[in-house]
């Protein structure tokens, strides 16, 4: 089923001539059939999100096929992201069990020694470093006890950044801007902590949302029911 430039054009200026006369509705998603085009505008941003274009046939995806590509995604994102994590924990969790295994070994070593003043030599931390990220990791793919893995994980990634302050001239060339390669290994785990936060925010059970709208009304619900529970407890106040 084709269509001709011309085509979209003019279905293009007829959703922004409905713009003009639907200002009020920013922000809202709908639907506009235009000469058998199916398109969905975002009245904010004046974007069709979903419709047959050149774009499409240069990469052989229909928009239909992407929606169900983004839907997977969704469905599948968090998942993906969790047993990751927890498999790289594990990875490097035993590489600790063994000296001379893990790159991390001797600054992380340095790093709990001066943290302790001196209490805890390497020859003890590093079992206990590498005990706590393979429990970090099993948690992560099981989802046995998710919470607490995750206050683990934060932990354990709050103390990777302490070689930054306790050795810089180790972890930066003349400059914070120029890391070198063991700052580089560091800062890196800024992309472990944002996973593990998103991760966080599905505890209750929260999911990712590919559809607009239905963000929307999320957001509109997590709204309603705020506002009720701040008013139930004014009443049991």
């Amino acid at each position: 089923m084709g269509f001709s430039n011309a085509d979209g054009s003019n279905c293009i200026s007829e959703m922004l001539r409905i713009k003009r006369y639907n200002f009020e509705k920013s922000n809202v998603l709908t639907s506009y059939k235009c000469k058998q085009l199916q398109f969905e505008v975002n009245y904010n941003l004046f974007i069709p999100v979903y419709a047959n274009t050149k774009t499409e046939k240069m990469f052989g995806i229909s928009g239909k096929t992407e929606a169900r590509i983004v839907a997977w995604k969704a469905r599948n994102g968090i998942n993906i992201l969790r047993i990751c994590l927890g498999i790289i924990f594990i990875w490097f969790g035993l590489l600790k069990f063994f000296h001379g295994m893990s790159p991390a070994e001797e600054i992380a070593g340095r790093t709990i020694l001066k943290l302790t003043f001196g209490l805890v030599k390497p020859s003890t931390s590093m079992p206990i470093l590498a005990i706590w990220e393979c429990i970090i990791g099993l948690g992560l793919i099981t989802k046995a006890w998710l919470r607490l893995t995750l206050i683990l994980l934060y932990m354990q990634m709050a103390g990777t950044f302490l070689p930054l302050i306790f050795f810089p001239h180790e972890t930066f060339h003349h400059s914070v801007l120029v890391p070198t390669l063991l700052g580089q290994y560091i800062i890196k785990n800024f992309v472990l902590i944002s996973g593990g936060i998103l991760i966080g925010a599905t505890l209750k059970g929260g999911k990712l949302i590919n559809k607009l709208i239905l963000e929307e009304k999320a957001v509109k619900l997590e709204k309603r029911f705020g506002r009720i529970r701040r008013i139930i407890r004014l009443k049991t106040a």
